[in-house]
């Protein structure tokens, strides 16, 4: 695994992208800071500019650097989360326009996958996550089921995890109204 994230954190630091498993489905991955991957990624999945992605995380420690502020009762919650969960944020920061929504929301999932947490840590920088499908197309639950097609298309395919069965289905998504109330999305 520490070759794996090793040249993981090359490629993302050159402004790559990357295949890799998560703690829901096989992700299409960048650095989210960096303007000129995410547009790579939106190229490679044939996917509207209108649409936002998902960050992931390390450690709810760093939110703050990302987004202006978190109601306390948040602090709670992610604390109580035990299944993958990501939560929408108004008022996002730090981040390239094309990543945050239109409203200046930011969808956020403090990822607790152990690849994708020791890469993001080793990284320093929250990456960007979304599903190895084409726009449209079924998400992959399992490594063989990406297409050659997408494999071919991003700059470094990871080899942990391939082996493994991933969740059938994305993270439950929670939105955080400007009035602090919540919302959820997708169950």
């Amino acid at each position: 695994m520490q070759e794996d994230i090793q040249k993981a954190v090359k490629v993302i630091k050159s402004g790559g992208t990357f295949l890799y498993p998560t703690d829901t489905i096989w992700g299409i991955g960048c650095d989210a800071t960096n303007s000129k991957a995410v547009n790579k990624i939106y190229k490679i999945k044939e996917r509207s500019r209108l649409s936002r992605f998902i960050v992931l995380l390390d450690s709810p420690a760093k939110i703050l650097d990302y987004v202006e502020e978190v109601p306390d009762i948040l602090w709670d919650l992610l604390k109580s989360l035990d299944s993958p969960t990501t939560i929408i944020y108004p008022k996002a920061k730090n981040f390239p326009k094309n990543v945050i929504s239109k409203d200046g929301s930011i969808a956020i999932r403090i990822v607790k996958h152990e690849f994708c947490q020791k890469l993001i840590h080793i990284l320093n920088k929250p990456i960007i996550s979304t599903s190895a499908n084409f726009s449209a197309e079924p998400s992959p639950v399992v490594f063989k089921d990406i297409s050659e097609e997408l494999k071919n298309k991003v700059d470094y395919i990871v080899k942990t995890g391939r082996d493994k069965m991933n969740k059938s289905k994305g993270s439950t998504i929670i939105k955080i109204k400007m009035n602090g109330e919540f919302e959820i999305i997708r169950p």
